[in-house]
């Protein structure tokens, strides 16, 4: 090891040791991630300033640094598919009337498809309001070989499968498989076995009530044992994201940045039209939008950070359910559904502001209304089955750009600039899951008014 790198490590040690104090306080966990948040845009900034974005030394640094930030986001990994699992099957046992159980898909899945056609239809406007083409941009050597290792590693797994072919994926034939997930569709094909297990236990109890009701107690001890462990790696959320903000930061080079500084702009104007959309929804179904938001920021902060809509689903059920008093069914089933289906970032606004940045290069008028609405409908039918992690949208791009038969070459020239625009996707998606989860409560009547509107909510992870 060398000084410096020695001294960047020491430093980051000091400032976790320093965020660390504040468990002493009472502090609300949203107040401890913004500080995290805080402190690791300086530290990052800090760094940049001192070895530049390309320093071997800032490399090796922000290599430690990893251990912390991917740390605690393979943590959360850890627990995404046993808290899936869990919360859908002790949810679908704890339903008196198993038909209700359509009723909360139907609707969560097709708010989720509403508002990523509304997205795809607001990234298409605001590419045309901005001019933006694809025309004048080059492809480098790195650029090159990034795609076509990502093309290798996804085609052939979601981008090659017709739309039967799509959902019959979803069906799990093997759930030890998808319980490690095995698939990009995993998560969903876990929450279908778990929802038939759920059902299960209910013809269980009607047949047999002594057999039944050891059968629920078990699930309801799992449950909770699932949840301790959840709580317990929610805690280190601040740390996490202290991480991974200087990672961000630290690593981002300025001068892509200033590059393709318009598709930037541009991509955040649409991401923060999507939020105010959501705002509006949520005003429409009878809650306030601007409690909602400020309920569920330490999630959105988290999934902006760690850019993993799969690793944001524990945050996202404790924040339905102990925060908006959304009840855990409809909450872990937002929560699931909205990790691979109807991503209003990753898989609505991002491929079709591509589509319509392409399409001038091949002698497309992208100003065709009937090109438009095909665009619109592919990309709400193809955001089924896209992976809740880092990546999500490039590969959903890999989706709709030759359904729409558009060249898939714009996706390498944008990589560069990939992690700042995807934490923004990535916060956008979660949100559209949080979104789902609670106007279906509202529709179906189940919200826990009491939750909502207390200001001494049940803050993620306090007990």
């Amino acid at each position: 090891m060398n000084i410096p790198l020695i001294i960047n490590v020491l430093v980051f040690i000091a400032l976790l040791f320093l965020l660390a104090q504040t468990r002493h306080t009472n502090w609300s966990l949203a107040k401890k991630v913004l500080i995290g948040l805080i402190v690791g845009v300086i530290f990052g900034l800090g760094l940049q300033l001192v070895y530049g974005a390309n320093s071997p030394i800032l490399k090796e640094s922000i290599s430690w640094f990893n251990i912390v930030g991917n740390g605690y986001v393979q943590l959360l990994q850890m627990i995404v598919m046993p808290l899936v699992f869990v919360s859908i099957l002790s949810a679908v046992a704890k339903l008196h009337n198993a038909s209700s159980l359509g009723k909360i898909s139907f609707l969560t899945i097709g708010i989720l498809l509403f508002t990523t056609m509304i997205a795809a239809f607001i990234g298409i406007m605001i590419t045309l309001l901005f001019g933006l083409s694809a025309e004048g941009l080059v492809q480098g050597a790195q650029e090159t070989a990034r795609l076509g290792a990502i093309e290798s590693n996804y085609m052939g797994k979601v981008a090659d499968l017709t739309t039967p072919q799509l959902i019959l994926s979803f069906i799990p034939k093997n759930p030890f498989a998808d319980l490690t997930g095995a698939s990009p569709t995993s998560i969903i094909s876990v929450v279908i076995f778990a929802a038939f297990l759920g059902v299960a236990s209910l013809q269980l109890l009607k047949d047999d009530e002594v057999k039944g009701q050891r059968v629920l107690t078990a699930i309801d001890t799992l449950q909770s044992w699932v949840m301790k462990l959840v709580r317990l790696v929610i805690k280190l959320t601040p740390y996490g994201v202290l991480a991974l903000m200087t990672k961000v930061v630290a690593g981002s080079n300025i001068q892509d940045l200033i590059k393709l500084g318009s598709f930037i702009v541009a991509s955040y104007i649409a991401l923060g039209l999507m939020f105010v959309v959501h705002g509006i929804l949520l005003t429409f179904s009878g809650i306030n939008p601007i409690k909602f938001f400020k309920k569920v920021l330490p999630v959105l902060t988290f999934a902006f950070t760690s850019r993993s809509s799969a690793a944001s689903i524990p945050m996202n059920v404790e924040a339905q359910t102990r925060r908006l008093g959304v009840p855990e069914t409809i909450a872990s089933f937002s929560a699931s559904f909205g990790a691979t289906i109807g991503q209003n970032g990753c898989a609505g606004i991002y491929p079709a502001m591509l589509a319509v940045m392409v399409a001038p290069t091949v002698g497309i008028n992208p100003f065709d209304p009937m090109w438009i609405a095909t665009l619109v409908a592919i990309v709400t039918v193809s955001s089924a089955g896209v992976a809740g992690v880092g990546g999500g949208a490039t590969f959903a791009a890999l989706i709709v750009l030759p359904t729409m038969g558009l060249p898939v070459t714009l996706v390498a020239l944008l990589i560069s600039v990939e992690p700042l625009i995807d934490m923004g996707r990535t916060a956008l998606n979660v949100n559209g899951a949080m979104t789902a989860g609670t106007i279906t409560s509202q529709i179906l009547k189940e919200t826990d008014k009491s939750v909502f509107e207390s200001e001494e909510d049940g803050e993620l992870a306090h007990r």
